[in-house]
């Protein structure tokens, strides 16, 4: 992957149209065949793709249109789930549940998407992946899953090499970026959820010894871990608390990108960026994916100003806080969208003829 002076690129998920959001459900209800899924999702993809290089992006996803979560997407590789009811913020929701143990029925499916991906778009191309850990809290449960993982732990550690062999599949496939996504990680700056742990540095110890395990070994491609405080959309977010209590957890993250979220005024201040290893180069979410507020480029490159007072400039990527539909449900404009990428682009810009 090219690194240029404030590269742009997305967090992984764009917001699906209606149409594509009742092709998902045609198919996870089985009203639409496997076939039909792909051939019509085949068709929808290139839009996205291209609509992000329009807006200027540099280094592109498929907007995860393919997905109903980006967490769920394990499901897609793996047999052993069952579909449950879960209540989730007052809400009841299906949820994805481990009950028998994992079995890789499509090795490699993030790669063949990755690959159709490629051939629609000169640009780069980033994959997101759910982190172990992340899975972990929102699949396993304690008395639905015990007969197949007895433990919360035994599940994370079924994971790691089949998110390895995921990975390694990417980078032959080419992908310039792949992202490990673990928003669960991020909430440990909320003292409210560091509370609901007898040992909190134990538990994020744990959640990045898991994401390293899976990273290990692994060149060729440049790899990326994404945090945020979770994305209700209007709803704003969950975790609330700026990067200190989670800088020594994040120190030791073995990859080459922490993409950050900024643009919320939960992350706290700038200041906490100069504390972090120089090995790390910074993705800045420096656009807001939850509001209606379209940032407009003096706004955004604001932000990256403040920034670039405690980072090297040239070690700063531009990006969306968040992706913008992480469930397909997600009512997000796609319109305000592409605005809010446009409006990122000619940030950056404006940025390098400031700092070029």
């Amino acid at each position: 992957m090219k690194k240029d002076l404030f590269t742009t690129t997305v967090v992984g998920s764009m917001p699906r149209p209606q149409y594509v959001r009742d092709l998902i459900e045609e198919q996870v209800e089985s009203r639409l065949s496997s076939d039909d899924f792909r051939r019509m999702m085949d068709s929808a993809i290139p839009y996205v793709a291209q609509m992000q290089e329009l807006a200027g992006i540099d280094v592109i996803s498929d907007g995860e249109w393919r997905r109903k979560s980006y967490i769920g997407v394990i499901a897609d590789i793996c047999s052993g789930f069952e579909l449950s009811i879960k209540e989730v913020q007052g809400q009841r929701q299906t949820w994805h549940v481990v009950t028998s143990e994992l079995d890789v029925v499509h090795p490699g499916l993030l790669a063949k998407e990755a690959g159709f991906l490629k051939r629609h778009t000169e640009r780069d191309v980033k994959v997101a992946i759910p982190s172990p850990y992340l899975i972990g809290e929102r699949m396993w449960d304690p008395e639905l899953s015990k007969d197949a993982y007895p433990t919360r732990r035994d599940f994370t550690d079924a994971l790691v090499p089949i998110l390895e062999q995921e990975l390694i599949a990417l980078r032959d496939e080419g992908v310039a970026m792949a992202q490990i996504d673990d928003p669960h990680l991020c909430l440990f700056v909320d003292p409210n959820v560091r509370a609901q742990y007898d040992d909190p540095q134990a538990e994020m110890a744990f959640c990045v010894d898991l994401i390293n395990r899976v990273v290990e070994g692994v060149d060729g491609v440049r790899l990326a871990v994404h945090l945020c405080r979770r994305n209700k959309g209007r709803a704003g977010w969950v975790g609330e608390g700026g990067y200190g209590p989670i800088l020594p957890a994040l120190s030791d993250l073995q990859v080459d990108v922490l993409m950050l979220e900024f643009a919320i005024p939960a992350a706290g201040d700038f200041a906490i960026l100069r504390e972090l290893p120089e090995r790390f180069d910074i993705g800045l979410g420096c656009v807001d994916c939850r509001g209606s507020h379209i940032d407009t480029p003096a706004e955004i490159a604001d932000r990256v100003r403040r920034a670039a007072q405690y980072v090297a400039p040239e070690r700063l990527l531009l990006h969306p806080d968040c992706g913008f539909a992480p469930g397909s449900a997600a009512d997000i404009p796609l319109d305000e969208a592409y605005s809010k990428l446009r409006n990122e682009t000619l940030a950056a810009e404006l940025l390098r003829e400031e700092f070029g």
